[in-house]
């Protein structure tokens, strides 16, 4: 016995408003949630990347590494030929005792004495680069470093100039000690210089690492000729590791620095980090304008404009899944901007169910 007509009308209408009722929650839920618990997984893992040069040119006579080879700061990754800056030395030194010999003076403090200040210079050059390369990146990326690296940079900068000042002094105190002929002397001079010239080039025959990390880019051999300046391989430094997430200029309006922050990583698929915003970035580069060193963040163009994406520098919490990440890892994060317990407790469970998915994507 079939159903009357009315009956039938009733059900899909029924179902109708149903329909149009869900639809209209999920509408204001995605609303609400691209505000409140905004998400994107437009993110990934950030870092320090330092190229590894020589300071002087040579032929490689010893390489220490090999790609992704992990080294820590200070090691010796390649030596240059040493023979040629020896040989330059050991003439300076001769031509300074030469001018020297009708001195009573000791040449051997004079040399200690350059010898330690061409190492104090030395010193100062790679704290120099650090302390550089420091405001660079906090230039470029608001946050992406703590106040202690930058204070520990700073703090090695300055120490590295004043011991610099106190070579430099114990350097002229012991030429003043020949008397009238001290360095105003054109003939010691220029055979100090030669020295200091020779000693800080035999110096930079050892290149060292500038920081822990993971030799990349690396395609050298034994006998390669080395130019000074040009980049022999890529450091990739693990010292300072953060996420870098770009939402959209409406996720960002009520998040404040601090808010919570849920990211999955796909190398650790099922698994949820806790971590904070530490920064906003306040420009981007458009491609219309002078950039100077702005991200590059680009949106993708569908039938309604895409809001315009901003970086979003976050912290992590649990700092022992930085020995498994990669520069450039992709992550999914989501911001918890308030107590909303609905909202986040909505969040909290897509993200969940994302990171199970990523076992199988």
């Amino acid at each position: 016995m079939s159903k009357p007509k009315g009956s039938k009308k009733s059900s899909v209408k029924k179902l109708s408003i149903i329909t149009l009722v869900f639809t209209l929650l999920i509408f204001i839920w995605y609303i609400a949630a691209d505000r409140l618990t905004p998400s994107t997984d437009q993110a990934s893992v950030k870092g320090l990347i330092l190229p590894v040069a020589p300071m002087v040119s040579g032929y490689v006579k010893k390489v220490n590494v090999a790609l992704h080879t992990r080294v820590n700061k200070g090691d010796t990754l390649f030596v240059i030929d040493r023979k040629p800056y020896e040989i330059a030395v050991a003439v300076a030194e001769s031509n300074l005792e030469k001018v020297m010999q009708s001195l009573d003076a000791g040449v051997s403090s004079i040399k200690s004495a350059t010898a330690r200040l061409n190492k104090a210079r030395v010193n100062l050059e790679r704290n120099k680069k650090n302390w550089e390369r420091t405001q660079r990146v906090i230039s470029q990326n608001e946050g992406a470093l703590s106040e202690r690296d930058r204070e520990r940079s700073e703090a090695s900068y300055l120490n590295a100039i004043e011991e610099v000042k106190s070579s430099e002094a114990n350097l002229e105190k012991q030429v003043a000690a020949l008397g009238p002929t001290d360095e105003s002397n054109p003939d010691i001079e220029a055979v100090l210089n030669q020295l200091e010239k020779a000693q800080w080039d035999l110096a930079h025959t050892a290149i060292v690492a500038p920081s822990d990390g993971y030799i990349e880019s690396f395609n050298v051999e034994l006998g390669y000729f080395a130019g000074a300046g040009r980049p022999l391989a890529t450091l990739i430094s693990n010292n300072t590791l953060w996420v870098q997430a770009n939402l959209k200029e409406n996720n960002i309006s009520n998040i404040e620095i601090g808010n919570d922050v849920d990211v999955i990583f796909d190398i650790e698929p099922g698994k949820i980090f806790k971590a904070k915003i530490k920064s906003i970035s306040y420009g981007v580069n458009t491609g219309r304008t002078n950039a100077g060193g702005l991200p590059n963040v680009t949106s993708s163009q569908g039938w309604l404009r895409d809001p315009q994406r901003f970086p979003v520098i976050i912290e992590l919490e649990d700092k022992t899944i930085e020995k498994k990440l990669r520069q450039g890892s992709q992550a999914e994060v989501v911001v918890y901007t308030g107590d909303n317990w609905f909202l986040n407790f909505l969040a909290r469970a897509r993200i969940t169910m994302i990171s199970k998915l990523s076992y199988v994507r």
